[in-house]
């Protein structure tokens, strides 16, 4: 399945011109996601390559994202990749409530860049944790350019200020 991200309305991305999103379930639990960037890249900051941790706050930067919620169910699972290789995944009992760390395997994160385009391509086991049904998908990434200014990329946005864990969020289907 693919995805078409827009930016949030009050967060311009003068680098980007789109972004699409490749979402594949290869069994009940191994999710990929192709996360493909276009535009300017070389006016998108990238972190530099580091050893891929689980790590807190990628979101504060280029990052790449997904958020994953049982269909008719309140809890959903927050995962983060970073350009960078670090890594985050996290669980919710509700709307921004419960948040624990999920423990997975570290997922292979592949990073390409060209002129025109900057590919983030994603493999995750998420055992456990993601129910064989079917689930609502909320894809996000946030995008900082070399200026400094980030916006704010998803499949549809609430109103107000971004917020990814907003319910709005939650248009994509995992089948």
């Amino acid at each position: 399945m693919r995805f078409q991200l827009t930016p949030h309305p009050d967060f311009h991305c003068s680098a980007l011109d789109a972004i699409e999103v490749e979402v594949m379930r290869l069994s009940p639990a191994v999710l990929s996601l192709a996360y493909r960037a276009v535009g300017r890249t070389a006016e998108v900051f990238l972190p530099p390559p580091a050893e891929p941790l689980a790590t807190d706050e990628l979101w504060r930067t280029t990052c790449f994202e997904a958020f994953l919620k049982p269909e008719g169910g309140a809890g959903y699972v927050e995962l983060n990749f970073a350009p960078s290789t670090r890594w985050a995944a996290y669980s919710f009992t509700h709307y921004r409530e419960g948040m624990a760390p999920l423990a997975i395997a570290p997922p292979r994160i592949e990073l390409r860049r060209a002129a025109d385009a900057i590919q983030l391509d994603v493999g995750l086991d998420l055992a456990a944790h993601l129910p064989p049904g079917p689930c609502r998908m909320a894809i996000t990434a946030v995008i900082e350019e070399t200026d400094g200014v980030r916006s704010y990329w998803g499949l549809a946005h609430p109103g107000g200020r971004p917020d990814f864990h907003h319910a709005t969020g939650f248009a994509g289907m995992l089948p």
